[in-house]
């Protein structure tokens, strides 16, 4: 018995230089996403550690996990000789569509960023003659990739097989691509050095080091299409926990264009007293019974090891 695992496609969103998010969708999945979703990034330190959160529920993730992740993308690159046509992109792929984007846009004479990159599906029938004998030859390689180049949307299909473009779309619909690593960290970093808001933040009686901020799309309601991709920077207090949005600095919003990495927007409205941060801490070593308590030792052994094997992205 065998089972593809590659029923759906296997994808990464890039950002510049850093693989950032994993998961997998279908063709039809992934245009509704590229358009409605937005990457959120929450980080700070705590205890030497840097802390990122991909959603709105604050998930921390340690650096030693987001490693191990990218660890595991690593292994699981197609061990079997012939490569499947739905295989998902390896390491060697990406930084080849990479530079095949590059030489196309070269730097410095154009700014390039990498919202996604994706396997370009094949054909249907394609893929189900070559399952019908995969002695035939591999179906083209491609990939779908969506770029911001000089703060325009481009939609480019790259051929990994002749290795250039060859389809280059730009994208003037409603919506922006995902939110990348690099600007979300930009943008959250503008309000810590920010004037107004430093005063806003000294009138509060806070301290400057115990405050840390996210940005936000701010959505659309209808009104004129925006020609900015901009987003909303709402700060939080630590100072004892690590659970940041218990603790909003309420009244105070910054708004952020991120082509321009600039602060275009600021209002603090009004001033409400900061929630207590005693018992909000969620961590595990930081609970007390009758909460978690601890749980005893167990250990799972398979002496014969495992009754499969993973044959690249196939389990057998």
């Amino acid at each position: 018995m065998q089972v593809n695992l590659l029923k759906k496609t296997l994808f990464l969103t890039i950002s510049s230089n850093f693989l950032v998010y994993l998961f997998s969708c279908t063709n039809e999945e992934k245009r509704f996403r590229h358009w409605s979703g937005s990457l959120q990034v929450f980080h700070y330190k705590t205890n030497g550690q840097v802390y990122f959160s991909p959603s709105s529920s604050m998930a921390l993730i340690p650096n030693s996990l987001i490693f191990l992740l990218l660890s595991t993308l690593l292994i699981i690159i197609p061990t079997h000789q012939r490569q499947h046509p739905l295989d998902s992109l390896t390491p060697a792929e990406f930084s080849k569509i990479r530079a095949i984007v590059h030489s196309s846009y070269p730097i410095p004479s154009h700014t390039t960023a990498f919202h996604y990159v994706g396997l370009e599906d094949p054909n249907k029938l394609t893929v189900l003659s070559w399952l019908k004998d995969p002695t035939t030859k591999t179906p083209p390689r491609q990939a779908f990739v969506i770029a911001r180049i000089n703060q325009t949307t481009h939609e480019i299909t790259v051929d990994l097989t002749v290795n250039k473009i060859v389809s280059d779309k730009l994208y003037d619909g409603y919506g922006y691509p995902l939110l990348t690593f690099e600007e979300q960290i930009a943008a959250n970093a503008l309000p810590l050095k920010y004037a107004p808001f430093l005063e806003s933040i000294r009138k509060r009686g806070l301290k400057i080091e115990e405050v840390v901020c996210g940005g936000f799309t701010v959505g659309w309601y209808g009104e004129e299409r925006r020609k900015k991709r901009i987003v909303r920077v709402m700060c939080y207090y630590l100072d004892g926990t690590v659970n940041a949005y218990m603790r909003p600095v309420e009244g105070v919003t910054v708004t952020v264009d991120l082509e321009e990495t600039k602060i275009i927007g600021f209002k603090d409205r009004l001033t409400v007293p900061i929630p207590k941060g005693d018992g909000t801490d969620y961590r595990g070593s930081k609970q007390n019974p009758p909460f978690l308590a601890q749980l005893k030792g167990i250990t799972m052994v398979q002496p014969d090891g495992p009754s499969f094997t993973i044959d690249g992205h196939r389990i057998r």
